[in-house]
């Protein structure tokens, strides 16, 4: 039976990853799950939630350099052939990692998948319904310039053979914001990702979360990203990636302006 490696990092989180760990050990298939918490020694109530699933998780909590340093301290200790990583804010769809597992048991060259995922609010309901169907649109037909110019890729939608791991090797810690992206441009260079046309997950949007707290600096860091990876063979993309940024930028700025004058 194939297993599945989930990582989730996690800091302070404790008002969420209940729900985000519940999704993980929720799903059901012919697989044999292992979800692995790496914690940054929280000062909330996370390491006692996370003694409360007893052996149903493993899990470690110690000071450590931030998220991707927790991440690769994760996917170290992985050993599922197929892996993925879940932030302790976000969710998984019902029937994700079996999705995941199909594809990969059906497509042995497929090294990397790939889904839709949802934007949710605090409260768990659907928001910025746009956003998603403009990705949906865009994520339809991989391609490696196209995503150079603009990541339509959301990570909690994303799984990895442990060989493709192993290969591309460990996430990049000197990245603040794009860290996923990095990753997928990483796996992309290297083979295709394979669509999968469903909902895979959900991704927890809220003003104090690391991507709507400052969205001009992950776009500006977004954008740096591509231009090191992209080099001189692909400077279109990089002039599109320019323009996609700032329609962005200007639009999130608009959204908050909104939702500042409505107290929100």
């Amino acid at each position: 039976m194939v297993k599945i490696s989930i990582v989730m990092p996690t800091f302070n989180q404790a008002g969420y990853i209940r729900r985000s760990i519940d999704s993980v050990l929720s799903q059901k298939g012919a697989f044999e799950l292992d979800l692995i918490v790496v914690d940054g020694a929280s000062t909330d109530s996370t390491v006692e939630l996370l003694k409360s699933y007893g052996q149903a998780i493993r899990w470690i909590s110690e000071p450590d350099k931030g998220q991707s340093d927790a991440l690769n301290k994760g996917l170290a200790m992985a050993d599922g052939q197929i892996m993925g990583w879940l932030n302790s804010d976000d969710l998984y769809e019902p029937g994700a990692l079996a999705a995941a597992a199909d594809v990969f048991a059906a497509e042995p060259d497929t090294q990397w998948v790939y889904g839709k995922v949802r934007v949710i609010d605090p409260a768990g309901r659907e928001v910025r319904r746009w956003i998603t169907f403009y990705k949906n649109l865009r994520m339809r037909r991989f391609n490696y310039a196209k995503l150079l110019a603009e990541n339509w890729i959301s990570q909690m939608g994303v799984f990895w053979r442990h060989g493709a791991w192993e290969q591309a090797g460990p996430v990049r810690t000197d990245l603040n914001w794009v860290m996923d992206y990095e990753y997928w441009l990483r796996l992309g260079a290297r083979w295709p990702g394979r669509f999968i046309d469903r909902y895979l997950g959900c991704f927890r949007w809220y003003p104090a979360s690391k991507s709507g707290a400052d969205f001009r600096g992950q776009f500006a860091e977004e954008l740096d990203l591509a231009r090191q990876v992209a080099g001189n063979r692909y400077r279109w993309a990089i002039l599109w990636h320019r323009v996609l940024a700032a329609r962005t930028v200007a639009v999130y700025s608009v959204m908050r302006a909104v939702n500042r004058l409505r107290g929100r």
